[in-house]
């Protein structure tokens, strides 16, 4: 009886020992005494971004050590993933989505109001007038090419040198629906052949000379990094950042071309999920605009930021961007049309 009394002791001293150390408690004591919510964060940003981000945001609030959970996935699927979750949100920040896809999110109620302390330095263009989003980063939208199978005299100079009968099986795209990037482009397409919108014909039929001209669509960022390395296809279309991070960090044989006639340039942004984890989302965010970090992430991951820093690295000082020009509004309103027309009538029937 003592015996078993006394292991009763020891187990239940293990116990609380254990809880006292943290074990799996789903909260954590901040220096201050308050409760440290977990964070779940739904991204689109490239893993290396999120992770280096995290990695930082954990030393300065060391109150919130595993208590970030980063789930990263296409600009699309974050909308619908956030839209699909609105009676019930698990979500508390939506980190990386293009300026109609975050409008849209906006429209749907998704997201929470509210004006952070970096909302002031933003120019207008880039951020929600109610405040319920906010653009982070600036994505110019490009000619991607392997440049081991490319010469850059080689490469093609505009969008519509992609149609060329010489690119033909040559081309491999990001699959498109689930991508913000690829929508955009593609909807740029498009646009810029119908500036009102009132007539996308034109711009379907070009995209139809481009997908006779794809081999491939691939599933995911990943997969198409790894197909283009591997000269599956040897050109795309892709946003900036990524080539370069890919190129610079990964040794992947990626080149980019300025299209003469201008790229794309998304505000791609960020937003507190509405329901959502309020007061570590807002913590994350604010941090997320910190000074040293957005000089950080344009010098080592080639983000255009959409608030000023002080300095530019001087891959972006060289840049020479040239932009499209686009109409954000008339592309918001006709984009779920125009792609799924794409993806019913017109993929993998060019």
């Amino acid at each position: 009886m003592r015996r078993r009394l006394a292991l009763s002791i020891a187990l239940g001293a293990m116990v609380a020992s254990l809880a006292a150390c943290g074990g799996d408690s789903e909260d954590t004591e901040t220096p201050g005494g308050t409760t440290a919510e977990r964070i779940v964060v739904y991204s689109a940003r490239d893993k290396k971004v999120t992770d280096f981000v995290v990695e930082q945001f954990v030393a300065k609030h060391p109150e919130y050590q595993g208590k970030v959970e980063v789930l990263n996935m296409g600009a699309q699927e974050v909308l619908e993933r956030t839209r699909a979750e609105k009676a019930n949100p698990q979500g508390s920040v939506w980190w990386g989505g293009t300026q109609q896809g975050l409008s849209a999110g906006a429209s749907e109620d998704l997201l929470e109001a509210w004006q952070p302390s970096f909302a002031a330095e933003m120019d207008a263009r880039y951020k929600d007038a109610q405040g319920r989003w906010f653009g982070e980063i600036l994505l110019p939208e490009v000619i991607m090419y392997n440049n081991k199978a490319i010469q850059p005299d080689q490469a093609p100079k505009d969008w519509d040198d992609l149609i060329a009968p010489a690119w033909k099986d040559k081309i491999i795209i990001r699959d498109v629906p689930a991508s913000g990037t690829m929508r955009s482009i593609y909807a740029s397409m498009i646009q810029r052949l119908s500036p009102d919108g009132s007539n996308p014909q034109p711009g379907y039929d070009w995209l139809r000379k481009l997908d006779a001209n794809t081999v491939e669509y691939a599933a995911n960022p990943t997969d198409l990094y790894v197909k283009m390395s591997r000269e599956r296809g040897v050109l795309s279309a892709w946003n900036l950042q990524d080539i370069l991070l890919q190129s610079e960090q990964s040794n992947m044989p990626f080149g980019y071309v300025m299209p003469a006639s201008g790229a794309p340039v998304l505000v791609d942004g960020v937003a507190v999920i509405k329901g959502g984890n309020s007061e570590g989302a807002k913590t994350f965010l604010e941090f997320l605009f910190d000074s040293s970090l957005r000089a950080n992430l344009a010098k080592d991951f080639f983000q255009i930021p959409a608030v000023p820093i002080s300095e530019q690295p001087e891959w972006l000082a060289n840049l020479n961007l040239k932009p499209m020009d686009v109409d954000w509004d008339v592309i918001a309103k006709h984009e779920t049309e125009w792609i799924n027309h794409w993806n019913a009538e017109i993929k993998n029937k060019g």
